[in-house]
């Protein structure tokens, strides 16, 4: 995610801190860097502008140029900079009354059926009780699509069927929401191609019907400052109270999401990342300034893990860890909790420093590796996969055979579990002591 923008500010803030002094002069180079990379990043230069005028402004202080640790101060400013230009902290929905309306508006294309039902099992995660409303009445497969994702999240679906006005839809969703209990709506309303005055006009009919607590624009991070201006134009039209960017795990640049709060005035409460409806995220500006500066974002990744990672099943991987009697099994069990939490190069992206060592090392994060490896362990036998031992030349070629790999692959897949093993073996005898000495002979 923002890898290009990432790349720059890592190599700005190397440069910065190679210098033991701080001088007007290489703080204005880096800045000078600084600029060019947001505006690379198809950052608004009108927030470009201020951004970096305001970091020049700190950066020049006293307390940073006789600083003893100056390029930890700079890079410090900048974090804190950039933290508020995203907003400063996370916002959360407000959600008031019964029930309490959550109507989501934007643009075809931008993601907003996934996410109505992205944010209907986030809420009934936080134990609400939530209805969904296809109000996409122009788009029937968009009221297909939000059927289907409903029954896949277990969440119900007001019945849109016979009805052709998305005005009278909503009064009686609304009206039926009451009587049963539900204590919040979310309504995915039409899209067009582009912002026109027929969907301003009928965004504000149901504004004024369903008087929702929360207008969220979902607006597609790759598009740049399409997405700013699509947030200008909705904003001005029917009044939006935050925003939701979908694809910013696959935007290159970034600019939408630095110059979306500044433009519009509101917050960014979620990101989306993936297709999956598990795939959307509370929107921290600290975290997000820390994943731009390759500072990683821990806390994101502590969350995400506890949220999908069956807690039974890894006190069970612990204790078998802890006895060496890790097996292929228990093995393929722990890269389908690995799996649930999104791709591996976006969890390795959390880590901090990631970023740099894959450029350094030359990296090559392959997603297929770990379909490879499932095919390979699905291809054994239960026998094979409690006693990896027994696996001989024919047996390893009937499993090549029937998981679509080479022997070679299953070689290799054998021989880095051999490794763990050697390496579980090993973390039982080292003591606190000796754990110094274990990691660095494996890193």
């Amino acid at each position: 995610m923002l890898e290009g923008l990432t790349d720059r500010f890592r190599k700005v803030l190397k440069n910065v801190k190679g210098h033991g002094r701080l001088s007007e002069s290489n703080i204005q180079e880096a800045l000078r860097e600084i600029r060019l990379a947001l505006l690379e990043a198809d950052v608004n230069f009108r927030v470009v502008k201020d951004f970096v005028s305001s970091v020049k402004e700190k950066a020049l202080g006293k307390e940073v140029l006789e600083s003893l640790t100056p390029g930890q101060q700079f890079t410090k400013i900048v974090h804190d900079e950039l933290t508020g230009l995203l907003g400063g902290s996370a916002v959360e929905l407000e959600l008031r009354g019964g029930p309490a309306v959550v109507m989501l508006v934007g643009l075809q294309g931008s993601g907003k059926t996934t996410t109505t039902a992205k944010i209907a099992r986030l809420l009934k995660g936080r134990g609400r009780n939530p209805y969904i409303v296809p109000a996409d009445l122009s788009r029937p497969a968009a009221v297909v699509q939000l059927k289907r994702l409903s029954e896949e999240i277990r969440i119900d679906c007001f019945d849109s069927d016979g009805y052709r006005d998305p005005v009278g839809l909503c009064k009686e969703a609304l009206r039926f929401a009451g009587l049963k209990g539900y204590d919040t709506l979310i309504v995915d309303t039409a899209g067009r191609l582009h912002i026109d005055s027929a969907l301003m006009e009928e965004l504000r009919s149901l504004k004024a019907v369903l008087k929702p607590c929360e207008v969220l624009l979902v607006a597609d991070a790759m598009t740049g400052q399409d997405a700013v201006n699509t947030a200008r134009g909705f904003n001005d039209g029917v009044g939006i109270t935050g925003v939701i960017l979908t694809k910013l795990d696959s935007d290159a640049r970034g600019g939408a999401a630095l110059s979306m709060r500044v433009v519009t005035g509101k917050p960014i409460k979620f990101i989306g990342t993936g297709e999956r409806v598990d795939g959307l995220e509370v929107f921290h500006p600290s975290r997000l300034a820390g994943r731009i500066l390759d500072m990683g974002d821990v806390l994101t990744l502590i969350e995400r893990a506890s949220s999908v990672i069956d807690e039974k099943k890894a006190k069970e991987l612990e204790g078998k860890f802890r006895k060496s009697i890790f097996t292929l099994e228990d093995f393929k069990d722990h890269l389908q909790q690995i799996k649930k939490m999104g791709s591996l190069e976006s969890i390795l992206s959390m880590i901090p420093g990631f970023n740099a060592l894959k450029k350094e090392k030359g990296i090559d994060v392959d997603e297929r590796e770990i379909v490879k490896v499932e095919a390979i362990i699905n291809s054994m036998t239960k026998e094979e996969r409690l006693r990896p031992e027994c696996l001989n030349a024919s047996r390893r070629l009937r499993i090549a055979k029937g998981s679509g790999t080479k022997v070679q692959d299953v070689n290799r897949l054998i021989k880095q579990y051999q490794m763990m093993k050697k390496m579980m073996k090993r973390f039982k005898k080292a003591g606190p002591g000796g754990l110094r000495g274990l990691f660095q002979n494996w890193i």
